[in-house]
């Protein structure tokens, strides 16, 4: 169980979360088709999670802009978080599991908020 956050410890989580999550029945198929370049990607996905977990300020993206064109739905973020939570709580002590928890809890309502809200549903 790590105790702290580094940049290494980061990689071995996203290394084991994303060995799951491409072999996983409902998410494995949209990973799969998604990234041509899994090195690149693990790269840009280490600079996000160091941007929040470290303040290392390495990402320059757009997370809703890219995850716009997968063809997501609202359940499938409810299937990574549940994943997420396995995988954290595998490696993490469970102060830092539920931080790493919050942090992803909070990405993933700001991306369903951004690709799913339908403003005509407030109108009524």
């Amino acid at each position: 169980m790590h105790d702290h956050v580094t940049p290494q410890t980061i990689a071995d989580l996203l290394d084991r979360f994303y060995a799951k999550a491409r072999a996983h029945e409902r998410l494995g198929p949209v990973f799969n088709a998604a990234v041509d370049d899994w090195p690149e990607h693990m790269a840009t996905l280490n600079a996000f999670w160091g941007s929040i977990m470290l303040a290392s300020r390495q990402y320059k993206g757009n997370p809703l802009a890219m995850h716009r064109a997968l063809p997501l739905t609202p359940d499938l973020f409810g299937d990574w978080l549940a994943l997420w939570r396995q995988t954290t709580g595998e490696m993490f002590t469970p102060e830092l599991a539920a931080l790493f928890m919050d942090k992803a809890e909070r990405i993933a309502e700001s991306l369903k908020a951004g690709l799913f809200f339908d403003p005509a549903v407030f109108r009524r």
